[in-house]
């Protein structure tokens, strides 16, 4: 968490921040704040974040958001602690987003390394991906994050800051979808579905997380009768996914790990 949250810090104090980019998410929004008001951004985005926190611990339980309040508490007060030494580059804003987006890419992959998150967008796209099932996470990630670039548009009364926002929140995306699959070399998972409703469940595999899956004959060695077994190797931190959709489909499927 402490490489995380400087990461996370040197890509808002050196970069984004002071070239007036906000990247999507609570510490975008804090920026917005940060530019109108002058509160610190650290300090708003753990403000902001314990609603979220709320939400989340009363629909997915204290367990499942430990991690995330403890990250969100190591990266907001790195934010605002290292910024009397991160000096702020005021060059080319285009290296400004790219360097910031990657940095910050780079931070939330540690993180999420962990099995955390720092709350915001990612916390509120999973929680409203439990009430709109039908729309993935991707999707709901760049929603939130679009309506704060958006907002931050109309804070910085410039287009440029909104176009350059979404450069940094593609590289972030890259930088964090290329570490996190070359850390899930040899330690994915394979899972073995056993469901009346497999068909059903590969469907929504495929169009909601696009993983690919395989049907396998089966047979039961006690009732001799014949079956099929779906079988999809993902991501470690795709199997919570696939579990949520296995149970909505099927409550009675039997899942291997």
């Amino acid at each position: 968490y402490v490489a995380a949250s400087v990461l996370c810090a040197v890509s808002v104090r050196m970069f984004t921040a002071p070239n007036h980019i906000a990247p999507g998410g609570v510490t975008g929004l804090s920026t917005v704040i940060n530019y109108l008001f002058g509160l610190p951004i650290g300090m708003m985005g753990l403000l902001l974040n314990i609603p979220i926190f709320v939400w989340a611990i009363l629909q997915i339980g204290y367990k499942m958001v430990g991690k995330t309040i403890i990250a969100t508490v190591f990266v907001s007060s790195a934010i605002d602690i290292l910024s009397v030494v991160i000096p702020a580059y005021s060059g080319n804003p285009m290296l400004a987003a790219i360097f910031g987006g990657f940095l910050d890419g780079a931070g939330l992959s540690l993180v999420f390394m962990r099995g955390a998150t720092t709350g915001g967008t990612d916390l509120i796209a999973r929680l409203l991906n439990r009430r709109v099932r039908f729309v993935s996470m991707g999707k709901l990630m760049l929603c939130v994050d679009f309506v704060i670039v958006v907002i931050s548009a109309f804070a910085y009364r410039s287009i440029e800051s909104a176009l350059y926002a979404l450069i940094a929140i593609f590289v972030s995306s890259r930088m964090i979808d290329t570490i996190l699959y070359g850390t899930d070399v040899g330690t994915g998972k394979v899972i073995f579905i056993i469901s009346e409703k497999n068909e059903q469940i590969a469907q929504e595999i495929l169009t909601d997380l696009e993983r690919g899956a395989t049907y396998l004959d089966s047979r039961g060695a006690y009732t001799g009768k014949k079956g099929e077994v779906l079988l999809c190797a993902a991501r470690r931190y795709e199997v919570v996914k696939i579990k949520d959709i296995v149970r909505s489909i099927d409550k009675n499927a039997f899942l291997i790990v």
